[in-house]
């Protein structure tokens, strides 16, 4: 099957120089993440974090308020962390956050109302947490048939899974997992405007949540695939790591943590 390129707009912009495919050495560990969040002193960026929170109540009086809203704190934190404490840039990427997750209906996504989707088994927040402590979000590529399935209902299970896996962060830790198991991967599977959803609404709606991606088992058949998205990754590129199931059990479960469809 011929892989279809033509696109949705984007959420953002990809206008970005193409980078030739590296294969990353399977056995050879690096340190994937990006740089930790700008360091500030409390009171100081307490202050800023009042400054945000004025300047969407002046400015965006219509946005919601509450938790993940204007008012927010806790949220206008991360998002000056990610901007690096610029005023301006967390309040214009804040107010765009908010506005998606209105109009996406983020709020209202439940078990139930994803649970035809989740059947299908393509994706799930693992019961344990990595060596790390970070929740795991597992895909299984081989069940994902883009021609077949809604492509609506396969992006509300994504954000959902995202916000599921958040919730269960433990006290300290700030970021999740994601493993891609891309055995049995074939064309039928290939899904370039999926890849795109799902990257770019963690680099503008859930920035520095994802903590590193991990593609088990890439075939050949998915290299043409990972050479058009790697480009509109951003930094995020930096974050996949090409790895064995043996890596995966090895690396970042121990014995009894390790997810079912990695066991030997």
């Amino acid at each position: 099957m011929t892989l279809q390129l033509v696109l949705r707009p984007p959420v953002g912009r990809h206008f970005i120089k193409a980078t030739p495919l590296v294969a990353n050495k399977p056995n050879v560990f690096r340190s994937l993440r990006i740089r930790n969040c700008v360091a500030m002193d409390p009171q100081k960026s307490q202050k800023l974090v009042l400054d945000v929170k004025e300047r969407l109540e002046r400015e965006y009086t219509d946005l919601p308020v509450g938790r993940n809203g204007r008012d927010d704190e806790e949220m206008i934190l991360w998002f000056l962390k990610d901007r690096k404490f610029s005023v301006d840039d967390a309040v214009s990427k804040l107010h765009k956050a908010i506005i998606w997750r209105r109009e996406f209906g983020v709020s209202d996504l439940s078990e139930e109302s994803v649970k035809s989707i989740a059947e299908t088994g393509k994706a799930y927040v693992h019961d344990n947490f990595d060596v790390n402590g970070r929740p795991v979000l597992i895909v299984d590529a081989s069940k994902h048939f883009p021609q077949k399935q809604d492509p609506d209902d396969d992006e509300k299970l994504c954000v959902f899974l995202i916000e599921k896996a958040l919730t269960r962060l433990p006290a300290g830790k700030q970021d999740i997992l994601g493993i891609f198991d891309l055995r049995g991967f074939g064309t039928e599977n290939a899904d370039l405007k999926f890849l795109t959803f799902l990257f770019d609404v963690f680099y503008y709606y859930y920035p520095r949540r994802l903590g590193q991606v991990l593609f088990v088992e890439a075939p050949f058949v998915f290299k043409p695939l990972w050479q058009l998205v790697k480009p509109m990754l951003k930094q995020y590129a930096s974050l996949v790591r090409f790895c064995s199931a043996k890596d995966v059990r090895g690396e970042y479960f121990t014995e009894e943590t390790v997810p079912a469809s990695f066991r030997k």
